[in-house]
């Protein structure tokens, strides 16, 4: 791979490598520093690239691998960043950015690996198969992630439901 085509493949590839590390820690900082790591990795590996598919699949797995590695080796705290608070507007927005954060939240709360492949399942719309190829885990395996994380996020939003209804009513 030249240096013209690892610069295209970063400016194509950028955007997935960011939301997949931005969706697992919802923190721009460690997203940057994430994607950073890995198109590093990725130009350090430059010359076992195969193909344009290849390169992708090599970009989530790791991705996903770093992003679990940085949780592993030092303590992350789930941040809350002054860019990425909303903006108070006096129009209604048609979505409840609120209820969106809430939803960063629970599944920032998650482990790690059924956090990881809800992420790669819904953000990056990845189907089983990819996944296991990508997380290199058995099909059934990602699907019993898939269930086990589904469960937890319904678990833990109904548990704050419950204890927002709780609030409001004194």
């Amino acid at each position: 791979m030249t240096t013209a085509e690892f610069e295209l493949i970063v400016r194509q590839q950028q955007g997935m490598v960011y939301s997949i590390a931005y969706n697992f820690f919802n923190n721009v900082a460690v997203a940057e520093e994430v994607a950073q790591d890995v198109f590093l990795q990725l130009y350090e590996n430059r010359r076992s690239v195969e193909s344009h598919s290849h390169v992708i699949a090599w970009l989530r797995r790791a991705t996903t691998h770093r992003c679990i590695d940085v949780v592993r080796h030092r303590s992350f705290h789930n941040e809350v960043q002054l860019d990425e608070l909303p903006e108070t507007h006096d129009d209604q927005p048609e979505t409840d950015p609120l209820l969106q954060e809430r939803l960063r939240r629970l599944v920032a709360s998650l482990p790690e690996t059924p956090r990881t492949v809800l992420i790669l399942r819904y953000g990056e719309d990845m189907d089983a198969e990819e996944i296991s190829r990508t997380l290199e885990m058995p099909v059934r395996t990602v699907w019993s992630h898939l269930q086990r994380g589904i469960a937890l996020l319904k678990e833990k939003a109904s548990r704050y439901l419950k204890e927002e209804s709780r609030e409001s009513i004194r």
